[in-house]
Order: structure tokens, then C-alpha cells, then sequence
């Protein structure tokens, strides 16, 4: 008997091939899915691991057992569903475990027009039909059809981005063996772009390194290969392609902070006077930048059902996070690495000075980056640290997410991990001596009960 509750995370589902998640459990899900919608079609999308195509067609026949006919669109990116859910106005699924090890797979889910099912949108109830097994359907099965949407899915994206008078570029992309190796020729296609692939094949083994760009030891090939082939930029994937780092000429990291104002300052020329959403672990330069040119910052807690609602809500144009997720209001409010790769290309090609020079206005201040403790009682540590520092003078505290401590020239955040017994610590500072003086201060607190 399956553990739903195991596999069931905040924001998709989620476990060890076979023992968590197999075939049953994703037939089971997938007439769930079809009976919670109601939806008359619903598309499926999955990545390269070796359990991708099972577990996409087992998803596929539970939704038509329930009637609903499926578009089975095969290999492709998460933001590639997000296409199609909102390009043909259905709900879908992406079978995919993004960067996590080779051993696990999972389940992305969004209803029609790309919007979001998570815990507080539908997931806790999906999980109590599956597990309580869905009725068999008065109506006929739906059809199954393979459906081809890989171009259509290009075309749109340069739609989005003018990339029509950029410079010829040549442009190093490390897809990790995952979609971005499906995906990135087909959108480079037919632009001015001299590419330099790293790890195209498809391979869900992940030989060479975690298809994980937020940690900077899987960016070293990247940076190596920009270096060695004089690239103009360096583009890095995770494993399903809907995030996207970047590395500039020089082989140095770019922070999703800089790339966050970057497309910001793009999104505000187009449209002056928009809300930009940006998440707590974003450089306060965001909030500072977007105000100066005329935009409204709105800070959100981190995840992408927090950003996308309060998108939607607020009809933001642009949202960023810390962890490379970039989402668009004219992508259906949805995150999309390739398409905040484009404003990249689209913004260095469209002058003549290197990247690390254009960005150099966005970098204002130093950061930690995210810094992991485990911990017994997450509660506990966390308080010693407000106490710690409640009494000193000129300091700010919230709890939009974790705790977040602040002075005039440096805050910190820490928050639990929702799956994991950690503390998540983020700090920024105008140098890094006072940066490397807030997080050690923090560590010592967490680590020593």
C-alpha cells in the first residue's frame, strides 16, 4: 500500500521509484486528477528519467478511465507544460523530479492556464481521492494522442523576448543531462547563437554532476567551459529546465538577485509602472532598483504558489527568486528558465559590452547564499536566535517567512525547511566582513543547542 502522505509534498508529489511512487500510484492519481478537475482533456509532459514515460502513461490511461482524453506530449521541460496548459487552456501534468537523485520521480500538477495546484489549491484533496481509490466512470474512456508541442512551445517564448536585432553571440548552456538538452536547440533555432553544449544527452543518471544550479559546485564545468571557449555567457538548467543560472564571461556566478533586477528594469521599459514580486531571500537591490525605475516592489514568501497568487492577484508583470525561478504574467503567471535565458541573450546582444559590465549597476550587495544546519528542534534554535539579538538597537524582525532580522545595512533570514530537519540561513551585507560576521554570529546560535 503506497504511503500518500509520504509522497505528497506542499507543492507536488514526490518519492522513491518503486517503493514511493510507481504505476499504480500515478494511475491512481491520474483519475484522481481527472475527476477533481472534471476537465474534458488534460496534457502530460515528462523528463528523461528511465521511469518518466511509465509513469507518464500509467497518468495518462488513470485520466482517461475517468473519460478525459489526453494529449501525451512526451519529453519536454516543466514550463513546456505550462505552455501547453495555458496555450490549449487544460490541465496537465509533469512527471519529474526536477533535480532531486536519480532514484525518485514525481508529479507536477497545474490546472488549466497554468495555474497552480499545491497544498492549499487542490493537492491535500487529490491526495484523499487517490488514496481512497476514484469510483470507475459512468462515461467512455477518453483517447489518448500523442501530440508534438515541442516547437510550438519555441515559437511562443520568441514571441515574448525580441531577439530580433541581437549580435551574434556564442552562448555555453550545461543542461545537466536533462530537458534543457531537448529544449535549448529547438529555441536557439534559427537565432544568431554559436553554441557551446555541455551534457546534452539526455540521461536521468545524472553522470557527470546534480542537474542542481543553486549549488555552485555543479557550475564549475560551466565556468571552466565559458573561460576556455570565450563564450559572451554561460546558461546552466536544472534537471526539468525550469530554472536557469547564469555564469558571465568571465566564468563568474551571476546571482538570480542581478538577473531578478536585470529583467525587472526589461519588464518596467515594456510596461512603466508595474509590480514586480520579489521573495525575502532576494537582494533588497531588487526592491530599490524596481522603485527607482518607477515600478512597485512586492515582497512574497518563498515558493512559487506564494509568488504565482500574489502575481495574479496583483497583476505583477515579472517575479523573481533566489533559487533561479523567474515568472512572467504573460506566461500564464508561470516560471520559466529558458524564457529568463532569452532576456539574457536578448540584453547582452542587444548592446556591445560584456555581461558582467551590464549587470554590474544590479550587484550592490554581498550575500551567504543559502547556508544548511540540521537541527533537532527547528523552533527551538530559532528563537535563540530572536533573542539574541531583540535587544540590540536599530533591529527589525518578521515573520512573513522564518524569522527575518534586519538593520540598516544587513539582514538575515532563517527558515525551516518544510521536508528536511534544517535551518535555512541567508544573509546579506554591504561587504563581506560584516556578512561573514552576521553568519557566523547565526551558525553559532543554531549549532550549539
Amino acid at each position: 500500500m503506497a504511503d500518500y502522505a509520504k509522497i505528497f509534498k506542499a507543492y507536488d508529489i514526490r518519492g522513491i521509484v518503486p517503493d514511493e511512487l510507481d504505476e499504480s500510484v500515478a494511475g491512481a492519481v491520474g483519475a484522481a486528477f481527472a475527476r477533481m478537475t472534471g476537465a474534458q482533456a488534460i496534457v502530460t509532459v515528462h523528463d528523461m528519467r528511465t521511469s518518466s514515460a511509465p509513469l507518464a502513461e500509467a497518468f495518462g490511461a488513470g485520466a482517461a478511465s475517468q473519460g478525459a482524453d489526453v494529449l501525451s506530449a512526451g519529453l519536454g521541460s516543466t514550463d513546456m507544460l505550462y505552455y501547453a496548459s495555458g496555450s490549449l487552456g487544460i490541465p496537465g501534468a509533469m512527471i519529474t523530479a526536477s533535480h532531486n537523485p536519480a532514484k525518485y520521480n514525481g508529479i507536477k500538477l497545474c490546472r488549466a492556464g497554468a495555474r497552480p495546484v499545491g497544498a492549499e489549491t487542490g493537492l491535500v484533496e487529490l491526495r484523499a481521492m487517490a488514496e481512497a481509490g476514484v469510483p470507475a466512470a459512468q462515461a467512455a474512456p477518453g483517447t489518448i494522442t500523442a501530440r508534438d508541442l515541442l516547437s510550438g512551445y519555441a515559437d511562443h517564448l520568441k514571441t515574448l523576448v525580441d531577439l530580433s536585432a541581437i549580435r551574434p553571440l556564442t552562448v555555453a548552456v550545461d543542461a545537466g543531462n536533462g530537458m534543457a538538452g531537448h529544449t535549448v536547440p529547438k529555441v536557439f533555432e534559427g537565432l544568431p547563437i554559436s553554441l557551446v553544449p555541455l551534457y546534452f544527452e539526455l540521461d536521468g543518471t545524472f553522470p557527470h554532476h546534480e542537474a542542481n544550479p543553486i549549488d555552485p559546485k555543479n557550475l564549475a564545468d560551466l565556468q571552466r567551459a565559458v573561460v576556455s571557449s570565450g563564450a559572451d555567457v554561460g546558461l546552466a538548467f536544472d534537471g526539468d529546465a525550469d530554472r536557469c543560472f547564469v555564469v558571465d564571461e568571465r566564468g563568474e556566478i551571476v546571482s538570480p538577485s542581478v538577473l531578478t533586477a536585470l529583467i525587472a528594469v526589461r519588464e518596467l521599459a515594456r510596461e512603466p509602472g508595474s509590480t514586480i514580486i520579489h521573495n525575502l531571500i532576494t537582494s533588497r537591490a531588487v526592491p530599490e532598483i524596481v522603485s527607482a525605475y518607477g515600478g512597485t516592489p512586492v515582497r512574497t514568501r518563498v515558493g512559487h504558489s506564494f509568488i504565482k497568487a500574489e502575481m495574479a492577484g496583483s497583476g505583477a508583470i515579472f517575479g523573481g527568486e533566489h533559487s533561479g525561478h523567474f515568472y512572467f504574467r504573460d506566461f500564464w503567471f508561470a516560471d520559466s528558465g529558458m524564457l529568463a535565458g532569452l532576456h539574457v541573450l536578448a540584453a547582452l546582444g542587444s548592446q556591445d559590452g560584456t555581461l558582467s559590465s551590464l549587470l554590474s549597476e544590479y550587484a550592490r550587495y554581498h550575500a551567504s547564499g543559502e547556508v544548511n544546519s540540521e537541527v533537532s528542534d527547528q523552533r527551538a534554535a530559532t528563537e535563540r536566535v530572536r533573542a539574541a539579538f531583540a535587544d540590540r538597537d536599530g533591529i527589525t524582525t518578521d515573520e512573513l517567512d522564518g524569522l527575518t532580522v534586519g538593520s540598516g545595512t544587513w539582514w538575515f533570514n532563517l527558515r525551516p525547511s518544510n521536508t528536511e530537519p534544517l535551518l535555512r540561513l541567508n544573509v546579506e551585507a554591504p561587504d563581506e566582513a560584516t556578512l561573514a560576521d552576521i553568519r557566523d554570529q547565526v551558525l553559532r546560535i543554531v549549532r550549539t543547542p
